[in-house]
């Protein structure tokens, strides 16, 4: 009896968990990056919750997005400084021998720099590649991706690793990222679970909005 009580619990627990993912996960993809930071800032636990519930979606794909990054990065120099925009646990900069460093609104690892994916702090044209694994948040994608551009070197690397069933028009997502000075390298759309895309920066993001870059909010299904 005892037994099927423990279940049950472990069942409601489970099921109240999906339900505060799912709330948690709606915040962040339909504020801004900033109102995100707020978020954790004041409700740190709630962070926790969120990268919990999704490590359990992403452990039902057949290949994890930021492996793919991890043998990317390990064919190229040792020597890039690479940025990684959303890091997470860290599992990029521990499973490669680059300086890369972490940003994300709450440090799950002592690696982790806090603060706003829109201002991070690092100079100018510093790094030689940018990541944003399962990352692009928030609606003001414009700003944290020309964030991006700010810290890379000229001809430096974008790699965006996104949800596949985000992206309504990829060639109008394409000519967005142009207008914000990235060149298309190379693509995969061939995973039914995220899409891999590689650009070179060409130069200074162009002003005035951008608006094919758009991307649809991440909504998991009830489970």
């Amino acid at each position: 009896r005892s037994g099927r009580s423990a279940a049950l619990r472990a069942r409601m627990e489970e099921r109240l968990l999906g339900a505060r993912f799912r709330y948690l996960n709606q915040q962040l993809y339909t504020g801004s990056s900033r109102d995100a930071a707020e978020l954790f800032r004041a409700d740190p636990a709630a962070f926790h919750l969120y990268h919990r519930g999704f490590e359990r979606q992403v452990r039902r794909w057949p290949e994890r997005p930021v492996q793919r990054i991890v043998r990317y990065l390990r064919r190229r120099p040792a020597s890039l400084v690479v940025a990684d925009f959303g890091c997470g646990d860290c599992t990029l900069a521990a499973s490669v021998k680059n300086q890369v460093h972490c940003f994300d609104l709450v440090p799950l690892s002592p690696r982790v720099t806090v603060c706003d994916m829109a201002k991070v702090p690092l100079a100018a044209e510093s790094v030689d590649v940018a990541v944003f694994c399962l990352a692009l948040m928030g609606t003001n994608l414009q700003e944290i991706l020309g964030e991006a551009n700010r810290v890379l070197k000229l001809g430096g690397t974008l790699m965006v690793a996104e949800v596949a069933s985000r992206f309504e028009d990829t060639r109008a997502f394409l000519k967005a990222m142009a207008q914000l000075g990235f060149r298309i390298v190379s693509k995969d759309l061939s995973s039914s679970y995220f899409y891999l895309l590689e650009f070179t920066k060409t130069g200074p993001a162009r002003p005035g909005p951008a608006p094919g870059l758009r991307l649809r909010p991440c909504l998991y299904k009830r489970r």
